[in-house]
């Protein structure tokens, strides 16, 4: 498996397919003269041509830039879950997705591409999540949620039943998500207001 960026977000998807018993065979970054991932061979700058057969994984943490990166890649798309992750049988995630240690995501929900399900988050039932999302660490998205395409769910944030979160939302780490969030909002708060 090929993996896409070199910094701190990198380091977890290496533990992931580590654990998993998957080889990374390169790292690609753009900006490698400054990435933190070591032990690896670093196959610098993206390009097409090397191991073109490889899977890729983007592990890119910021939902706009892997949104770019994912634009301009050829390679397949690879998949990186944890072995502690648990994740119903019903549940559809797609290519390039990230699941993070101990997460969980129950029955019926649907995942996009490029998601990441971070650290002991929660996706409860009926959950769809848009691509290129962040489900931030110990976030909970109870049932029926709807979260749209490159949003982040802070840290430690609660969705509650039902809620719909638009596209490109930035919801603020502990927050409690009471009432449906428009597009391009940033809400944060106990009820989670809007921001700006």
């Amino acid at each position: 498996m090929l993996i896409y960026g070199a910094g701190g977000h990198a380091k977890v998807v290496a533990s992931i397919l580590l654990a998993s018993g998957v080889q990374v065979t390169g790292i690609f970054d753009d900006n490698w003269r400054h990435a933190t991932l070591r032990g690896y061979d670093f196959l610098c700058d993206y390009n097409a041509g090397y191991f073109p057969a490889q899977p890729l994984v983007i592990a890119i943490g910021n939902n706009h830039d892997r949104r770019k990166v994912a634009e301009k890649i050829s390679h397949s798309l690879g998949q990186a879950i944890h072995p502690s992750a648990m994740i119903d049988a019903t549940t559809r995630v797609g290519p390039g997705i990230v699941i993070v240690h101990n997460a969980v995501i129950q029955a019926d929900c649907r995942v996009g591409n490029h998601v990441i399900v971070n650290t002991a988050a929660i996706i409860d039932h009926d959950c769809i999540v848009g691509d290129f999302a962040h489900i931030g660490p110990g976030a909970t998205l109870c049932g029926d949620v709807c979260v749209g395409e490159c949003t982040l769910v802070g840290a430690g944030s609660v969705v509650l039943p039902g809620i719909s979160i638009g596209k490109e939302c930035v919801i603020g780490a502990g927050s409690i998500v009471v009432s449906d969030v428009p597009d391009y909002a940033k809400v944060a708060g106990n009820p989670a207001r809007i921001i700006y």
